[in-house]
């Protein structure tokens, strides 16, 4: 008896009707996934945005809406000792804080990624600075440095490197310094962990080519890690530039801003004046004035990275 061979075509089952169409659609169905989080970066992000960028052109304040001064605000801020000092704390105190982090990181990432025995436990180690909340770690530095009892004069004193007392945070140098160096502590890590990650994707065949060649530590430095590195390096020199222009807790935690404005930045002066002293609309503008800054760091950052 000859078999019967029976073929049953396979059907695929498509949705019926709108939703069907739109399902079939990957630019519809692309848009109908990324809108709920547009709305959630809208919501909470690029309405409060906007609404600081408003009130830097009026004269709000705490209790009343105000009305439109235009550049009126930044005018003001523009003829303000007070103001001027803060755009030169910020200044040193960004460029100094990063390029000690940039060197200090980058010389931790080199070590920690040598084999050495407890290497797994200094690299946990290392991320403790990143990890405490901000909050905690200015209250240390603020113990740290108690003209009183600061650990730092106790050291000296015994041994014999000072018979008096330090006021760290009472002189506007050294309150300022001080400042910095609680800046470097909190973001090595960032700038260890990242350059780390870096380090361990150069291909090792790169450093026996290198070294065929007859290249030293240096020459396998400068011609093969260094330019490897170099993209990754600027995008982490440019997001911690941003986060040490808009440092707020370790500065008000410490210093409040003195002594005699000596330690205030953009973001403690504008809490100053909006928050504390009820004037919305200079506060804004004071916030308003660091976004050029951060826009071009990001504008060049990304410019370079497409160039490479």
């Amino acid at each position: 008896m000859p078999s019967v061979q029976v073929t049953t075509a396979a059907r695929v089952v498509r949705p019926a009707g709108l939703v069907g169409r739109v399902l079939e659609n990957h630019h519809a169905l692309g848009v109908m996934m990324v809108t709920p989080a547009l709305l959630i970066l809208a919501i909470f992000l690029a309405y409060p945005f906007g609404l600081g960028v408003w009130l830097s052109f009026t004269n709000a304040t705490i209790g009343q809406a105000g009305r439109f001064v235009g550049l009126g605000n930044f005018r003001y801020l523009l003829g303000d000792s007070v103001f001027r000092v803060v755009v030169l704390n910020t200044t040193l105190y960004a460029a100094a804080a990063v390029v000690c982090k940039l060197v200090l990181g980058f010389l931790l990432a080199l070590l920690v990624n040598r084999e050495f025995r407890g290497k797994r436990i200094v690299r946990a180690i290392m991320l403790l600075p990143w990890i405490v909340p901000t909050s905690l770690s200015a209250l240390v530095f603020y113990w740290i440095y108690d003209p009183t009892f600061s650990i730092i004069t106790w050291a000296l004193r015994r041994i014999g490197l000072l018979h008096g007392f330090i006021n760290y945070l009472g002189d506007p140098n050294l309150a300022r310094a001080s400042l910095i160096a609680a800046n470097i502590w909190r973001g090595i890590p960032f700038f260890a962990i990242g350059l780390l990650a870096g380090l361990q994707t150069v291909s090792p065949t790169l450093y026996e080519a290198a070294a065929i060649d007859g290249a030293g530590p240096w020459q396998k430095f400068w011609f093969v890690t260094w330019p490897v590195l170099l993209p990754l390096t600027v995008v982490v020199t440019v997001f911690s530039t941003i986060m040490t222009v808009g440092d707020f807790q370790l500065i008000w935690i410490i210093t409040h801003g003195g002594p005699a404005n000596a330690t205030h930045l953009f973001g403690t002066l504008a809490y100053q004046r909006a928050i504390q002293g009820g004037f919305i609309g200079e506060g804004a503008a004071i916030s308003a004035f660091v976004l050029p800054v951060l826009v071009g760091a990001v504008m060049v950052s990304f410019h370079y990275l497409r160039r490479e």
